[in-house]
């Protein structure tokens, strides 16, 4: 009893959908604390990144991790000598760590940003300030979430 064409490349194309399919289930594919600092990295270069001068507000729990609301507030004069120049939000266990940047001038007013993001699973999610004088400010919130979004 042989095997005809027609079912050898239908169980291809099955092998191949479960392959692919395989990426989108939870928790396969996950940055890792060291990437995201690798990332942030990347983002500042040499720069020593400081505490302070920023705030991250996010939920202690999330109940669902597919839109949980961040705002981060940087206090600056946005003046031309002294402005934010990027606002980055990394978050360590989402499969890639780089949520967002948002790029600022004297002329935005000020630094506050509103947004949603979504959250793979309980983790940390930093927010990095990058200033006009080439100073950085960064600091991080712990979210525990209950369902995944990613």
């Amino acid at each position: 009893m042989g095997v005809n064409r027609r079912q050898v490349m239908t169980a291809m194309g099955a092998g191949a959908v479960g392959a692919a399919c395989a990426g989108l289930l939870p928790g396969v594919a996950q940055a890792t604390p060291a990437e995201a600092e690798d990332m942030i990295k990347s983002l500042i270069g040499t720069a020593k990144a400081s505490e302070g001068k920023i705030q991250l507000k996010l939920p202690q729990i999330a109940d669902n991790g597919a839109t949980v609301p961040l705002r981060v507030v940087v206090d600056s004069p946005m003046t031309e000598a002294d402005h934010v120049k990027t606002i980055h939000i990394i978050a360590e266990g989402n499969p890639l760590p780089g949520v967002a940047s948002f790029h600022f001038t004297p002329k935005s007013g000020k630094a506050d940003v509103q947004t949603r993001i979504r959250l793979g699973k309980t983790q940390n999610v930093h927010a990095v300030a990058v200033m006009s004088n080439g100073s950085v400010w960064r600091t991080k919130e712990e979210v525990k979430v209950t369902v995944g979004g990613c």
